[in-house]
Order: structure tokens, then sequence, then C-alpha cells
């Protein structure tokens, strides 16, 4: 359920960038339309993630589902570069909601010794979706065109759908009662300094991520690459994360937390170094999927530093507010990075994000030898 989600919006998310181009939209315009994808889950996160703290799992997948099934629908019927930024906020939402749903309930479904490992298991289904919905996507385009590539992908949620209509009664999951006596503020959970350091780390993957996704395609076309090949450069990213989620069990008996993140940095920061000085097609797929490597072993890694950190009864609100953090800075970097990208060329968007990535590591190197000092 959640590969068929996920698939429908990576393959959206690359489709909208690709189709927001060939409709004539500037750098800006693009960056404009994908910023949407994060807007109103940047305002709503916190609040959806009380919501599953409070309800469960299954009302809000199926909202969520039919909130992507339109969102890929839209373009289809309606090409224009107005219907596409609708597009972006219905699919964005969408996948807002369905993320923390799952994330919470396979949170609170794990224990401190499994956590890791079972959110390395759902990690490895958006690694198979990461790479099937940019290569599905780019390849349809080239064969189908972009309407009715939306229209093939709006099939997925709707077998997403499905799917939860059979399992219904196996995933609903009882309320997480909040034992506080005075109402939860978003203040108090970045307050907490665990906590507020997994943020900082998240939010800098996240950049690195979405930089991932939204430049891959604009580089490509700049150097005459076509919709199939960027797709399967972005697909490579994708293999990359599923092998090394299948190792993640390994690697998290053997390092801890803040020495996997380190890494995931450390090799984040080299990539974009290098991403912008190469146009051969066999470079490029060899520096996505050591991305892939890097950033693919972030997600399960801080997924179980939250579910850990976080307060009782509020693992939901913090990896809504994660997802807050991450939404704001969707919202701005794909509009930032267009205009840095017109301006000065694309290669210094990458050296940019690649300094913040390198702070990162430095931080994340502190946080390690902190935790070290206070386990002795």
């Amino acid at each position: 359920m959640m590969v068929l989600a996920h698939t429908a919006f990576t393959g959206g998310r690359v489709g909208l960038t690709l189709f927001a181009i060939e409709l004539g939209g500037t750098p800006f315009e693009v960056g404009f339309v994908v910023s949407l994808m994060a807007v109103i889950p940047m305002l709503t996160s916190v609040h959806a993630g009380r919501w599953t703290d409070r309800i469960g799992v299954v009302k809000p997948t199926a909202i969520a589902l039919l909130m992507l099934a339109a969102g890929t629908l839209l373009p289809g019927l309606l090409p224009s570069i107005a219907s596409l930024g609708a597009s972006a906020v219905l699919l964005g939402c969408g996948f807002m909601l369905v993320h923390l749903a799952i994330n919470n309930a396979v949170g609170h479904g794990s224990t401190p010794q499994n956590r890791t490992r079972s959110f390395s298991m759902l990690a490895l289904g958006f690694s198979t979706s990461t790479v099937a919905g940019p290569v599905a996507a780019g390849f349809l385009i080239d064969f189908a065109g972009h309407a009715h590539t939306f229209l093939t992908l709006a099939l997925l949620p709707v077998f997403a759908l499905i799917v939860l209509a059979k399992i219904y009664n196996k995933t609903t999951l009882p309320s997480v009662a909040v034992t506080a006596t005075v109402k939860p503020r978003v203040i108090d959970l970045l307050r907490h300094a665990p906590l507020r350091a997994v943020f900082i780390v998240s939010g800098l993957l996240s950049m690195g991520w979405d930089l991932f996704t939204f430049m891959t395609p604009m580089h490509g076309a700049r150097i005459g690459l076509s919709a199939s090949t960027i797709g399967l450069i972005m697909g490579t990213f994708g293999v990359g994360t599923f092998v090394v989620r299948l190792a993640m069990p390994r690697l998290s008996s053997s390092y801890s937390q803040w020495q996997v993140l380190t890494g995931a940095l450390a090799l984040t920061t080299a990539v974009y170094f290098l991403f912008p000085l190469f146009n051969a097609v066999a470079i490029l797929l060899t520096l996505s999927f050591i991305l892939g490597l890097g950033l693919g072993s972030a997600l399960p890694t801080i997924m179980s530093a939250i579910h850990e950190t976080a307060p009782t009864g509020r693992s939901g609100e913090a990896v809504g507010v994660r997802s807050m953090l991450i939404n704001a800075s969707q919202s701005v970097l794909p509009v930032s990075f267009g205009m840095i990208g017109a301006a000065v060329g694309t290669s210094s968007v990458y050296w940019v994000l690649a300094i913040m990535l390198a702070s990162g590591c430095m931080f994340a190197v502190q946080q390690e030898r902190k935790k070290s000092r206070e386990s002795k």
C-alpha cells in the first residue's frame, strides 16, 4: 500500500517538473510549482500528527490516498501550469498524511530493540517506489506523453485504496493517550535538546534529498538528456537507498545512530561537490547510486531516533514537527534553487548545499561525542 502511494507521489513529482518545463515554465515557475507540494503540508503536518495519535491509521490513510488520486488525475485532464500547481498541493498533502499515519503505526507497533529494523523494512518499500516512480514516469512521458503519464499514475492510489479496504480490520491502531494536563505545544518539542538535534540533521538531509529530486531533472534537461535517461538516473538513486536499507539491521547493530547520520552527511556532501562537474551518464548514474547509499541510511535511523526521544503519546506529533520543518524548506528551497540556478547556474546550487551539509556533518560528530561522554 505504501509502495503504491509513494510511487504515485515520486512519479508525480518528476512529472510535475518535466511537464512544467514542457509547458514553457521558467526556472522560477518550475520551482514555484514544486514548492507548492510542501506549502499546505508545512502548515498542517503538526495537527495531522496529533490527529493520527488520537484516531489511528485507517481514516487518515484513506483520505490521503483519495488526495493522491485526485492530484495525479488533474494534470492529465487539465494540462496547464495552474493545474500543475493544484496537483502539487494535492500530492503534497496526500503524501504527508499517509506518511504520518504509516510511520506512527510502525513506531507504535515496534519495540526499542526492533524499531530501527522495522523502519528499515518500511524504508525498503520507499526505496522500491523511489526507483519505480521516476523510472516509470520518465519512460511513460517519452512514449505516451505527460498527460497520459499522470492518468496512469492515478491508478496506483486507487489500487492502494482497494488494499486498504481489504485489510481494514487488521490496520486499526488504538489511540495513544496524551497524559499531559496542559495543551501540547510544538515549542516544547523543539526545546527538547536530543529531539532538536535529530530535527536539525533531518532537515539538512531532507534538503539533500529535495535538491536531487528538483535539480536533477533541470540539470539533465540542461545537458540534453531525455526524460527516460533522467528517470534512470533518479531511479539509480533509489537502487542505492534499497541496497543500503537491506544492510541497515547490521549497520544499526555495529554503529550508533549518530555515526550512521555522520556517514550519510559525509557521503551526500562529497556527491554534491562532484555532481555538477560531470555530464557523462555513466558517472551521473554512479554518483546517484552513492548518494542513495548515503541518504537511504538516514531515514530509518532518524525515524527510530524520533520515536525513542519523543515524549510519551506525542510521537505522531513529533513526526509532524519533522514534516513541518521539512516542508518549510521544501516550500522555500525549490524557488530559491530556481532563482540561483537562473542567475548564476545550477552548479552553484549544488555547491552551496554541499557546504551546508559539511557543516551538518561536523554537528553530527559533536552529537556523537556528546552522547559518548554522557554514556560513560
